[in-house]
C-alpha cells in the first residue's frame, strides 16, 4: 500500500516545484509535509511546513530539527492513517467554506471516524471511567449588559460531557438572542479551563449518524461564532481538545501563564470534533492547525501568543478591554 504521507525537501525539490510544491492528484489522500532550512514565500500544496528558523512567520512551524520532526509526524500518520488523512482533507476543504459549513464538514468526518477501527481499538484499550456529572455544569451570571458563563465541573477539570455541551448551548443562546448583552466572558472553574471531551462518555454513542445530527444541532461552536465579537475567553491550566477549540471562536482570548494547549484527538483515531478545524485555522492557519493536531504536542502560552491563538497573557482576569478589537473573522 502506498504511504499515507510524503515529506518534501523544499530546499532540494525540482526547479519546477520551486518555490511551491505542486500537489499531485495522488496527494489528495496523503499528508504532505514540507521542510526547508529557511521559510519561503508562497509555498503551496503542503499540509505542514517545518523550518529550523526559530519563531518563523505563519504558516511555518519552527523546530530544532525539521527533518526529524517530519519523520516523527510521518510515524503518527502511519499509526493513525484514517484520522490523519481526514484531518488534512477537512482543513484543505474548509479553507473555502463558511464557518457553519466547516462545522458540518468536521462533524461528518468525526462521525465517520467514530465507526473506524482505530477509534474502537483505542476505546477498547482505554481504562473505564465512571461518569461524574454536575447538577448544573454551566453557571450564568448577568450584570447589566455583561454575561458571565462559567464551566463548573472542577472535579474533572471541566471535562466536556453532553450535559455541559447542552447547558453551554443554552447559555450562549441567551447571548445570541439578546443584543443588549455587549460583553460575554467565558470562564472555567477550578484548576483548568477545560480538559477536553469527557472520556467517561467516549464510545457510548453507537450510532455515528445520529451523533452527527446531534453535534450539528447542538453546537456551542456555531453559537460562539455568532456572538464571537462580544466574547472573551479566559484560559488557565489545561486547555485540551474542546477547551481550545471552543475558546478560539472568541473575539478575544486571555490566557494565564500556566495555560497549556493540546489537541490529542488524532491519537484516539479521531479529529478535533468541537469545532477546532473551523476555529483554530482562522487564528493560526490550516498548516499550524494540522501540526498541532498531528503532533499532539503541548503548545506553551508564549508560543500560542506568538501564533495568535491567544491575544494576551495575563495573571489577572482582565474583563475591561473590548473583545471586538481582536475579533478575527
Amino acid at each position: 500500500m502506498e504511504s499515507t504521507f510524503v515529506i518534501v525537501d523544499l530546499d532540494h525539490s525540482p526547479e519546477s516545484h520551486t518555490p511551491a510544491y505542486e500537489t499531485e492528484a495522488r496527494d489528495r489522500d496523503r499528508v504532505v509535509i514540507g521542510v526547508a532550512a529557511e521559510p519561503r514565500v508562497a509555498v503551496e500544496g503542503c499540509d505542514i511546513l517545518l523550518t529550523g528558523v526559530p519563531d518563523p512567520p505563519r504558516p511555518w512551524v519552527g523546530c530544532v530539527d525539521p527533518h526529524a520532526t517530519a519523520r516523527k509526524l510521518g510515524h503518527v500518520v502511519e499509526s493513525r492513517p484514517a484520522a490523519s488523512v481526514a484531518l488534512v482533507q477537512v482543513l484543505r476543504m474548509g479553507s473555502g467554506l463558511s464557518i457553519p459549513d466547516r462545522l458540518v464538514l468536521e462533524s461528518l468526518a468525526y462521525s465517520t471516524l467514530q465507526g473506524g477501527v482505530d477509534f474502537r481499538s483505542w476505546l477498547a484499550a482505554a481504562p473505564r471511567r465512571t461518569p461524574r456529572p454536575a447538577e448544573t455544569p454551566v453557571q450564568l451570571d448577568r450584570d447589566g449588559s455583561r454575561l458571565s458563563i462559567t464551566l463548573d465541573r472542577p472535579w474533572v477539570r471541566n471535562a466536556f460531557d453532553a450535559a455541559t455541551r447542552d447547558a453551554l448551548c443554552e447559555a450562549l443562546q441567551v447571548a445570541v438572542a439578546d443584543p443588549s448583552i455587549s460583553r460575554v466572558d467565558l470562564y472555567g472553574s477550578g484548576p483548568a479551563f477545560c480538559s477536553g471531551g469527557d472520556l467517561a462518555e467516549f464510545g457510548t454513542s453507537r450510532d455515528p449518524a445520529q451523533a452527527h445530527l446531534v453535534r450539528v444541532h447542538r453546537s456551542p461552536g456555531a453559537l460562539l461564532n455568532r456572538c464571537g465579537p462580544r466574547v472573551t475567553a479566559h484560559l488557565h491550566g489545561a486547555c485540551v481538545g474542546a477547551g481550545i477549540e471552543l475558546a478560539a471562536f472568541a473575539g478575544r482570548v486571555v490566557a494565564a501563564p500556566d495555560t497549556v494547549i493540546r489537541l490529542p484527538e488524532i491519537g484516539m483515531g479521531l479529529i478535533p470534533g468541537a469545532g477546532g478545524t473551523a476555529s483554530i485555522p482562522v487564528r493560526v492557519g490550516r498548516e499550524r492547525t494540522a501540526y498541532l493536531a498531528l503532533s499532539g504536542a503541548e503548545l506553551s502560552v508564549e508560543e500560542a501568543l506568538r501564533w495568535g491563538l491567544v491575544d494576551e497573557i495575563s495573571d489577572a482576569d482582565d474583563v475591561s478591554a473590548d473583545p471586538q478589537q481582536a475579533f478575527r473573522h
